[in-house]
């Protein structure tokens, strides 16, 4: 049983590693795996050996807080028969108590309740029942609450949380900097009034000092609410490392204050204060942390981006009127109108009006596609043409092909790469070993050295302050966030980070021929027709036959047949080889359709005739796919069929061989017209007369001789070899594709979307290591000078201060690297 769960309270990257190992290491648990970047939780778990309930305890055990996301159950329905507060409290509580129920608001004003329940323990029907046994009645469900609706909600709580942390930083600014001017000033030679000097007033300075550290501490409250607890369950985490060494700081300075008081050496005493350094540590790490949020905040752009397509309304036609209606109100069946310059507001199909659609939202396609009657729109697009559009709408919500891509995008943002795995290690392991460092150099220094107890005290903060692993943690979430909405604008969408990683390690390109490499609409360009047959009646019987056939051979000879305007005689009986061809009894007569080896299997006459074989040669030889035609047990006729190669095939197989990648052609076609093909592609390796469940085999042999594999294939009947493949990708359609296929969608159907994708994945690979290398460079440089280990050489100290700026300038530095991601276009 899979559960995905919102996470409260990780800070940093140990906390999401610590978290990690306690979920995976409970009996029961299959895998569990920790995003910090969206604060969730993923678990696989056994139902009959633990429970959500038991996982979330053992979150809270841990020191953090677990919610279970539940996708598509909350409900908004509309209660009738409350009369007053005690009702709407009374439901609340019994629905809040039921067992299935996850939470459930209710609202007199409004009359509704809102229900978000687990669909697996109780159903709709059971909570109906529910709310009528109490004595009040549950209408029809308003609205579900979809992914755009959970983003915004979410977009919004992470407005007001920047908002909070910026009044925080304010204040926390309001009284730092004249904290600093106070105890900095008189060094350069600043005069300060005598009853806060140091030298005249040594109790005014410190004391003064202390009345404006203290309102600082309380702006960082949340660092020592959360550090502490979690240092005394044996857990720490980044906040636990602030706690501590600003505590310390303080702590020494408290003693040092009464000591003044006490008169014990008071202007040395004055001098031995460091309620600067925990004021301006705090203060530091706020205006760190809002940067980073902030810049956190970015990463999304891309979902927003899409989140915003959707209009409001849309002008419903209903008895000959136009009625702007709430897009919500708008179902299946409904018809809709598209004017000049609106964007369309479902997925649906025209079946009225001619003009241009701009689906660059979609495909990465700059270029707007003619739409006219029978044409499919999708919601998002716009009608940038001179025409209106009257479109029949087919899917609206989630349904849509936009929502599909929102959730598969953000599934991938949460998702995470095998490269996170060094760091999610590291981080783990890492707050205990640097409080050991401090502890270790903190008392080396005090017993070991000349140097004063203040000096080893500022070593300890010092290591303290700057160890934070949160840089760690975030390096690759945000790269994959912004790397996998990118490439979402660009028309090639990656359902997960594993996906992402995987293109950049591709040496090897498996390509299907049939709408992959070409554009999978065959032409009938020629034909031969056998002594004693009748062309005409050689395409009326050959159509008829391959009617029911969704082969694309098929539908090239019944599109040659419907622009020929003939009649089509009837066919009685239809029977279908997989990837030989088939059998019918069309017009009284038995036919035979499909490749030679077919038809030579069912003893056929005439296919030794000099100039059928001279015919199908020629037909080979040109790269067209030769159909036999048998009529009662002899050849009628051969049909030749082609379908163009890609305009942009050459020349991206030319740049995949620049990548040392090499590129292998799989085909049903037999081997000459295959080889033809793949000669004009470029092609290295053909594999020709393969059957779709072959596939996958010529995929394995590749991957057994330690290649990185990638099928690239329309997602249909590729699917045994896009699944066994390193990466499947599948070829899109425009408004069309099949998201479901393939680790990879093409969504403009465009054979160059494999460059951006192995580009897209490169760069993004790039930017993680960079990640990851400042990450581990912040801290593997900076904690040993703060030790003082450049301090034992003559060299200088790191200043508590200096150490909490370089903390966090180490999580901003990486957050904005990865948003240089945002600008990624692909080298032509």
């Amino acid at each position: 049983m899979d559960a995905l769960f919102e996470i409260k309270g990780m800070t940093c990257s140990a906390c999401s590693s610590r978290l990690e190992k306690v979920i995976n290491n409970m009996d029961g648990v299959n895998h569990a795996s920790v995003n910090l970047a969206t604060e969730s939780l993923a678990v696989n778990f056994d139902k009959e050996s633990t429970s959500v309930t038991e996982i979330i305890k053992s979150v809270e055990m841990s020191g953090f807080e677990a919610t279970e996301k539940i996708e598509g159950t909350e409900v908004a329905l509309p209660i009738s028969g409350m009369t007053c507060s005690a009702c709407s409290s009374r439901l609340e509580r019994v629905l809040n108590a039921t067992d299935g129920i996850v939470k459930a608001g209710v609202s007199l004003p409004g009359e509704s309740a809102t229900i978000k329940f687990n669909s697996a323990i109780i159903s709709l029907r059971q909570i109906r029942q529910i709310i009528k046994d109490i004595g009040f009645e549950a209408g029809e469900i308003q609205s579900a609450q979809d992914a755009q609706k959970n983003f915004e909600t979410r977009r919004k709580q992470n407005e007001a949380k920047l908002a909070l942390m910026k009044k925080k930083l304010i204040y926390a600014l309001t009284f730092t900097v004249p904290l600093l001017i106070i105890t900095m000033g008189h060094m350069v030679g600043m005069p300060l009034p005598d009853f806060i000097s140091p030298h005249h007033s040594p109790l005014g300075f410190a004391l003064i000092q202390l009345f404006l550290t203290m309102p600082v501490l309380w702006f960082g409250k949340d660092f020592y609410i959360h550090g502490f607890p979690n240092l005394m369950r044996g857990t720490p985490n980044m906040d636990s490392l602030i706690a501590v060494g600003t505590s310390a700081a303080v702590v020494y300075s408290l003693w040092n204050l009464i000591e003044i008081v006490l008169g014990v050496d008071p202007q040395a005493r004055a001098m031995d204060l460091y309620f600067e350094s925990a004021a301006t540590i705090i203060t530091l790490i706020l205006l760190g942390k809002f940067q980073e949020g902030r810049a956190k905040s970015r990463t999304s752009e891309a979902i927003e981006k899409l989140m915003d397509l959707t209009p409001a309304k849309a002008i419903l036609l209903e008895n000959g009127e136009q009625i702007s209606t709430p897009i919500e109100e708008i179902g299946p069946g409904d018809n809709i109108l598209i004017r000049p310059g609106d964007r369309v507001s479902a997925d649906g199909t025209v079946y009225d009006g001619h003009s241009e659609i701009d689906e660059s939202m979609l495909t990465g396609e700059s270029m707007p596609v003619s739409k006219s009657e029978g044409d499919a729109v999708a919601g998002g697009t716009v009608n940038t043409g001179g025409g209106a559009l009257k479109v029949r709408v087919k899917n609206v919500g989630e349904n849509t092909v936009l929502s599909r891509i929102i959730k598969l995008v953000q599934d991938a943002q949460g998702s995470k790469a095998p490269i996170s795995s060094l760091a999610d290690t590291v981080s783990f392991y890492f707050v205990p070993t640097v409080m050991t460092i401090a502890v270790l150099s903190g008392l080396s220094w005090y017993f070991f050295s000349a140097e004063p107890f203040s000096f080893a005290l500022r070593i300890f903060i010092s290591v303290m302050v700057i160890a934070c692993p949160c840089a760690m943690g975030l390096a690759t979430p945000t790269a994959i966030m912004v790397g996998t909405g990118r490439g979402a604008q660009l028309g090639v969408l990656v359902k997960s980070g594993e996906a992402l990683e995987t293109a950049g390690k591709i040496n090897t390109m498996i390509f299907d021929k049939t709408g992959t490499l070409t554009y999978g609409q065959p032409e009938l360009v020629d034909t031969f027709v056998a002594s004693g047959q009748n062309g005409e009646e050689l395409l009326a019987l050959a159509a008829s036959a391959e009617k029911q056939s969704e082969h694309p051979l098929a539908r090239a000879v019944l599109r040659a047949a419907e622009k020929t305007g003939i009649s089509l005689p009837e066919t009685t009986s239809f029977n279908a080889v997989a990837g030989l061809g088939i059998a019918t009894k069309t017009g009284g007569h038995s036919m035979l359709l499909g490749n030679q080896e077919y038809l030579n299997r069912n003893f056929v006459g005439g296919l030794d005739d000099k100039n059928a074989r001279d015919a199908a040669s020629s037909f080979e030889s040109a790269g067209q796919s030769p159909l036999y035609i048998a009529k009662d047990g002899k050849l009628a006729g051969i049909m030749a069929i082609a379908d163009k190669i890609k305009k942009e095939a050459p020349a991206t197989i030319k740049k995949l061989h620049a990548l040392g990648v090499k590129t292998v052609m799989l085909t049903g076609d037999n081997e000459k017209v295959a080889r033809t093909i793949a000669k004009s592609a470029g092609i290295d390796e053909v594999v020709a007369q393969v059957m779709p469940d072959r596939k996958a085999e010529v995929v394995n042999r590749e991957k057994a001789q330690g290649r990185k594999v990638a099928m690239i294939g329309d997602g249909i009947n590729d699917a045994p070899a896009l699944a066994s493949a390193d990466l499947g990708i599948a070829m899109g359609t425009g408004i069309d594709v099949a998201i479901e296929s393939g680790d990879i969608v093409l969504m403009k159907g465009d054979l160059s979307g494999v460059l951006t994708a192995l580009a897209l994945s490169r760069a993004t690979v790039r930017n993680i290591k960079q990640n990851l290398f400042w990450a581990f460079a912040f801290n593997v440089l900076g904690i040993p000078v703060a030790a003082g280990a450049l301090y034992i050489f003559g060299g200088p100290t790191l200043s508590p201060m200096f150490a909490a700026a370089a903390m966090s300038l180490s999580s901003v530095t990486v957050v904005t690297n990865a948003l240089r991601l945002k600008f990624f276009t692909i080298e032509n």
